[in-house]
């Protein structure tokens, strides 16, 4: 059984409908990115299976379990955690206390220092900048920091909308890297990413989505070699 199961899912705003029949999975230990261009439907995907929105059709289950109709916050206590599009800080606390909202849900509170630990260890930077104002920080930093308070939650499931999004080059390569380490550790990752060659060098899976329709899936290697990904996409 997948980690993460969407099945044929609909969702609307209003009339408008957003996605059509979507179905996707990510497995324990995998990278799994969901590409596209702007308007394509990745966020909301990410929304829905955070329920900030719910679907008219379709089921998403989670560890065994029907979140279809779960209320947000009982998502992120069940183990799924999101580093949102536009990062969405608290400007005028400091690093070490954005840090610590990410912890509102656990149960485990005698692992938090050892996580701080190892978010400073991953962005070495925010340990520099541990008593600084997010509002302060770069815009790299500041998205450092939002994943540092995502995985602040000990999630069971890591997503990431956009996560080089606006970013310097060699700032890309950082998160990117970080991506792949948290991986590594055992961090199943579901990444929303319109840098589709950077997404697709590092994902094991990988889903196109178009207009809300899922339109190709394959390895991230099939998908980088395709000629139809690398027309609409890689700019080749």
């Amino acid at each position: 059984m997948a980690l993460l199961e969407i099945a044929k899912i609909d969702v609307f705003y209003g009339r408008v409908q957003a996605l059509r029949n979507v179905s996707l999975t990510v497995d324990g230990g995998e990278i799994v990115a969901l590409i596209g261009s702007n308007g394509a439907g990745k966020t909301t995907t990410l929304r829905t299976i955070s329920g900030l929105m719910h679907p008219t059709d379709g089921r998403i289950t989670f560890d065994g379990r029907d979140l279809t109709e779960t209320k947000a916050h009982e998502i992120v206590r069940s183990g799924i955690c999101q580093s949102p599009e536009g990062r969405r800080l608290f400007p005028r606390m400091i690093v070490y206390d954005n840090l610590m909202m990410g912890t509102y849900a656990r149960k485990d509170r005698t692992g938090i220092q050892s996580d701080v630990a190892r978010v400073y260890d991953l962005f070495p930077r925010l340990k520099e900048r541990s008593k600084q104002l997010a509002g302060t920080l770069s815009g790299g930093e500041q998205q450092m920091l939002a994943i540092g308070r995502a995985l602040m939650a000990h999630p069971k499931l890591l997503m990431l909308d956009e996560p080089s999004l606006g970013l310097a080059p060699i700032l890309v390569e950082t998160i990117f890297r970080v991506c792949t380490e948290i991986n590594a550790q055992g961090m199943p990752i579901l990444l929303v990413e319109q840098n589709a060659s950077k997404a697709l060098e590092i994902a094991h899976r990988a889903y196109v989505l178009e207009t809300g329709n899922i339109v190709q899936t394959g390895t991230g290697k099939e998908l980088l070699s395709s000629p139809d990904v690398q027309r609409a996409y890689l700019g080749m």
